[in-house]
C-alpha cells in the first residue's frame, strides 16, 4: 500500500505503520483507522482496495509529507527573517524551546571536544 508515495509496511499493525508518513503519529492513525471503520490491528497487506481509498483518502485531507515540510521550513525561515530569538537559536543550531545548555543539548551541538592545557605538565607531589 502506499499513501503519498511513501510504502506502508505490510507486516506491521496499521496503527504503527502508518506512522511511516511523515505528519501521521500514532494519535492521527488511531483517529483516521477509527473514523474509517478499520480495526487497529490488522495489518497494510490485509486491507481491501476499498478500505485502502478510504484510508488513503481520509490521510489526504491533512497536510502531510512535501507540503507539511515545505510549511515547517517556511515558518522557520520566517523565524530568522524578522530576526526573532527562536530564529537564532535555530541558525546556531541551538536548542530552542529554553532547555539548558551547559550540560545537555548534546543531539543539537555536536560530539564533545576535548581542549588540552597546552605547554602545562602535571606536578606531582613527593
Amino acid at each position: 500500500m502506499r499513501i503519498l508515495g511513501i510504502n506502508i509496511p505490510d507486516n506491521k499493525h496499521l496503527s504503527i505503520a502508518l506512522t511511516a508518513v511523515y505528519g501521521v503519529g500514532r494519535a492521527r492513525a488511531g483517529q483516521a483507522l477509527t473514523t474509517a471503520g478499520i480495526d487497529t490491528t490488522r495489518t497494510a497487506g490485509s486491507l481491501t482496495v476499498e478500505e485502502e481509498t478510504q484510508l488513503r483518502g481520509l490521510l489526504e485531507a491533512f497536510s502531510l509529507e512535501g507540503n507539511l515540510r515545505r510549511e515547517v521550513s517556511q515558518n522557520i525561515k520566517r523565524l530568522k527573517d524578522i530576526n526573532s530569538y527562536r530564529g537564532s537559536r535555530h541558525s546556531r543550531s541551538l536548542p530552542v524551546r529554553g532547555q539548558r545548555t551547559k550540560t545537555n543539548s548534546r543531539t543539537l551541538r555536536g560530539n564533545r571536544r576535548t581542549t588540552m592545557a597546552s605547554g602545562r605538565t602535571k606536578v606531582s607531589k613527593t
